[in-house]
């Protein structure tokens, strides 16, 4: 979507929007399942547990990041990188929400 499109939508309309888009790859769910299973930061296991290249997990890495869903830390040579608790929070309440409002009797 153009950025002059997501004027268009509400603040929060957008907001659910970018955490789909960014949720919206297998190899990121994976990742996050990953996270959350470890519930610790994680440095460099990622590729032994997915089986994919290190160069695409850094790629969705990068997107997860970027999202603000997880965050990373440097440490000597390898970035450790782990859930982050307030955004992930914020993910949740925001998907709970579109989906009890979305969740009607109706139908067609």
């Amino acid at each position: 979507m153009g950025l002059t499109k997501s004027e268009l939508f509400t603040k929060k309309q957008n907001e659910i929007a970018a955490l789909a888009k960014a949720l919206a790859h297998p190899a990121r769910i994976a990742i996050l399942q990953e996270l959350l299973k470890a519930d610790a930061c994680i440095c460099g296991d990622l590729v032994g547990e997915l089986g994919l290249a290190q160069a695409t997990i850094s790629q969705h890495l990068k997107e997860l990041k970027a999202a603000g869903i997880i965050q990373g830390t440097v440490e000597g040579t390898s970035v450790c990188y782990c859930i982050n608790p307030k955004v992930w929070a914020q993910c949740r309440a925001l998907f709970n929400n579109f989906f009890v409002e979305a969740r009607k009797d109706r139908c067609c």
